[in-house]
């Protein structure tokens, strides 16, 4: 595990935006499945900004490890914010935006996104293999759309799952456990002192821990960094590496 403390949310993303752009480096194509949430939005407006004109765009192609099952014009959609954010003032290729269809059916959506995986990734063990997953965590602990009270589908056999949001009801697809845990390199985005508690059970495996999906995070063959800001890292007794 990487552990990475910084000042604020901006300066998380800027020194995420730059290991960002050094994993693109010396790669012919890079698969990245991305995340909602409101510090992967400073994130994409940082590498919009500041790396436009310096990244061969065409080579990455974007996926999202969860989305919430609303049309792409819907301010709670994920794709929506990451075009705002990113797509519309970066050069990307249109077939390298690999969304999940929130509009559709969820179930039949989950399996057609599952296949997709399965064609466009190399796979491990029969299990899609993303180069990059980058995470956030919700203050219960949840990853992806996976949540606490629905943990079991961290293991579920299909590459991807239909989850409900615990207290919304509202439908989302998500890649499972097996599939983030795969992945050559995952990262974790958490900033705020609301996170702070999870943040040190998670990372310091606190008796009860186990009962947050976030903590089930543990790539086989890969490697886990997290990003953190001061305050999300504040009950932590581990100095950033």
């Amino acid at each position: 595990m990487d552990l990475k403390i910084y000042k604020d949310k901006q300066e998380v993303a800027k020194q995420f935006s730059s290991y960002f752009v050094d994993q693109l480096k010396d790669r012919a194509t890079f698969h990245v499945a991305l995340s909602g949430g409101s510090t992967p939005k400073i994130v994409f407006d940082v590498l919009a900004d500041n790396f436009a004109g310096k990244v061969d765009w065409s080579k990455v192609h974007f996926y999202w490890g969860d989305e919430r099952c609303v049309p792409p014009s819907d301010d709670e959609s994920n794709y929506k914010m990451t075009v705002e954010h990113l797509f519309s003032k970066i050069d990307v290729p249109e077939a390298n935006i690999h969304r999940i269809l929130g509009e559709k059916d969820p179930v039949n959506e989950a399996l057609r996104y599952a296949n997709l995986l399965e064609i466009n990734l190399d796979r491990v063990d029969k299990v899609p293999q993303f180069d990059l997953v980058i995470l956030g965590m919700g203050d219960d602990g949840h990853t992806a759309s996976i949540f606490p009270h629905e943990i079991a589908l961290w293991d579920a056999e299909d590459h991807c799952v239909v989850a409900t949001h615990p207290d919304s009801g509202q439908k989302r697809v998500s890649i499972n456990g097996k599939v983030i845990n795969t992945a050559k390199e995952v990262a974790f985005l958490v900033t705020g002192a609301s996170k702070a508690e999870k943040v040190e059970a998670v990372i310091e495996k606190t008796e009860g821990s186990d009962a947050y999906p976030a903590s089930l995070v543990n790539p086989s063959s890969g490697n886990l960094v997290w990003f953190l800001d001061e305050e999300a890292a504040s009950m932590l007794n581990q100095n950033p590496s």
